[in-house]
């Protein structure tokens, strides 16, 4: 009979179909790979889109944030200005009355002063018929006054 180097019948097709069937396994196998390599790489993708998303969402937030405290700090800043200037201009005001008032004093006084001086014709007897003229001198801090008595 025949040799042992040509085989046929249901051996071959059996190591043929066998060997198809590895073939078809390791393609399969292969595909799985791929896929699972484009899914984890899709999945990645949905992941880091997410996560910008999801910073970007953090970071307009926190814009908004840091904007509304600072319109809190700016309108802080100016109640304090216009607090600022209602007591600057009180206390300019203030002064300016305590300074009226002071002159005004200082306006009665020489006033008075200025009455004493004026007496009636006859306590006075001054040996000459010229001018007669008085000064009044103050200190600094008051006003000048001079007085000039052009008959007697």
């Amino acid at each position: 009979m025949g040799g042992k180097c040509c085989k046929s019948g249901p051996d071959k097709d059996a190591l043929e179909t066998e060997k198809l069937k590895r073939l078809c396994q390791k393609r399969h196998r292969a595909r799985i790979k791929a896929a699972e390599k484009i899914q984890s790489w899709w999945r990645g993708t949905l992941v880091r889109r997410t996560l910008l998303v999801a910073a970007l969402r953090a970071w307009m937030i926190q814009l908004w944030w840091r904007t509304l405290l600072w319109r809190r700090v700016l309108k802080q800043r100016r109640d304090l200005l216009k607090i600022y200037v209602i007591q600057e201009e009180a206390a300019v005001k203030l002064q300016s009355w305590v300074r009226m008032w002071q002159c005004h004093r200082r306006y009665c006084r020489i006033c008075n002063a200025v009455c004493i001086l004026q007496a009636p014709k006859s306590y006075f007897a001054f040996q000459t018929s010229d001018i007669l003229q008085a000064q009044y001198e103050v200190t600094p801090n008051q006003p000048e006054f001079h007085i000039e008595i052009l008959s007697v």
